[in-house]
């Protein structure tokens, strides 16, 4: 997971450096022009816990209720920084000159390659009509299945609203390698249609598992709903975990979440389940209570151990019990709540439902090819 995660932050100062370094042709530095110049919405640190940050902790050998709660603020923040690198992309392509459709090549210094760009008017995708789309391809992959596609953007611009895809292996060749399939997807508006102020949704799909005898919690993909209205955060989603293992030879879960947060107050709550990879099931009873942390748990435990003292157990499950309370330092506990500062975000919890985990663990993003 710690590589995973370190991988994530590299992928971002690549691709950085890469529209900082490459050719200008003709075009003059300039604002954002055309191109969005917010693509994201800000998660709680609660929740979301940074991948730079020296509070992180590595991998575990045997995992408590606790760690549930705390590897969620990784797997939330995985999303996090992949809509954030998209948003910085975009920002980055903002130095051209993109005031209207336009068409230009140029080279990235780090792999060498030519990157053609392309602005078209009028363009149709996943069913909504877009006033603008940007496509950026890496030249001489684009007679690949994939066509090349480093970056897809479609998007209106007011009020703001759009879809971005990245594939990161055809931005640089150099340095992700070890992320050749991994595609991210970013559909983000300020168009109130949800309730929200903003609101995103990330897809992440083809991330590389670790070897599960190093890291079995490492990440295949994700999707995760992120809204905001006001100081108040709204988050669901699932993470798919195929290595996963706790206790008995059972492999396999999907962190199935809902959370809520106070950005101001930099507080959060949050109820997860631990469902099957592979369980189709859309029902948020089913997802979150009856494959609850402390079930799950219970349930393994038992199996293994049909005799196990009770209050051993009892004690062992302690931080499993829903929600968990987090604060700026982490997840603080699960089952009682911390302060009456918590009422408002934990009353939400049950209007969120996470997705269903099969449709996560066989989710594949896709450019649009015409």
């Amino acid at each position: 997971m710690k590589k995973q995660i370190s991988i994530l932050a590299s992928i971002a100062l690549a691709i950085m450096f890469f529209f900082s370094s490459c050719e200008k042709n003709d075009l003059q530095p300039t604002d954002q022009g055309i191109l969005p110049d917010k693509f994201s919405v800000d998660i709680p640190d609660a929740i979301s816990m940074d991948f730079t940050s020296k509070k992180g902790f590595s991998a575990i050998d045997t995992i408590k209720g606790n760690a549930i709660y705390s590897h969620l603020r990784f797997f939330i923040n995985v999303g996090e920084s992949g809509a954030e690198i998209v948003e910085d992309i975009i920002r980055g392509i903002g130095i051209y000159r993109i005031n209207q459709p336009i068409s230009l090549t140029f080279k990235g210094d780090d792999d060498g390659r030519d990157k053609n760009l392309v602005v078209v008017e009028d363009s149709y995708f996943q069913g909504t009509n877009w006033e603008y789309q940007l496509s950026i391809t890496d030249a001489e992959s684009e007679s690949n299945p994939d066509g090349g596609m480093a970056l897809q953007v479609f998007w209106n611009k007011s009020p703001r609203k759009g879809i971005a895809i990245l594939k990161p292996f055809n931005i640089d060749r150099n340095t992700v390698r070890y992320f050749a399939e991994a595609v991210f997807q970013i559909d983000y508006s300020e168009e109130g249609e949800k309730g929200y102020d903003a609101h995103m949704m990330v897809a992440i799909s083809g991330l590389p598992l670790e070897n599960p005898l190093s890291n079995p919690f490492s990440m295949s993909g994700m999707k995760m709903f992120v809204g905001k209205k006001g100081d108040i955060v709204d988050v669901y989603g699932n993470s798919d975990h195929p290595n996963a293992v706790f206790f008995t030879a059972q492999t396999g879960f999907s962190w199935s979440f809902v959370a809520s947060g106070n950005d101001q107050l930099d507080i959060a709550v949050s109820e997860v389940g631990l469902p099957p990879s592979n369980l189709d099931e859309p029902s948020r009873t089913v997802l979150l209570e009856e494959y609850s942390i402390k079930n799950v748990f219970s349930n393994q435990i038992y199996t293994l151990w049909p005799y196990i003292d009770q209050n051993s157990v009892e004690a062992y499950l302690y931080n499993t019990e829903a929600p968990g309370f987090f604060n700026s330092n982490g997840f603080i506990q699960g089952g009682t709540s911390p302060g009456s500062e918590y009422d408002e975000l934990e009353v939400r919890l049950p209007l969120m439902s996470p997705y269903n985990p099969k449709d996560i663990s066989l989710l594949d993003i896709e450019f649009k090819m015409n």
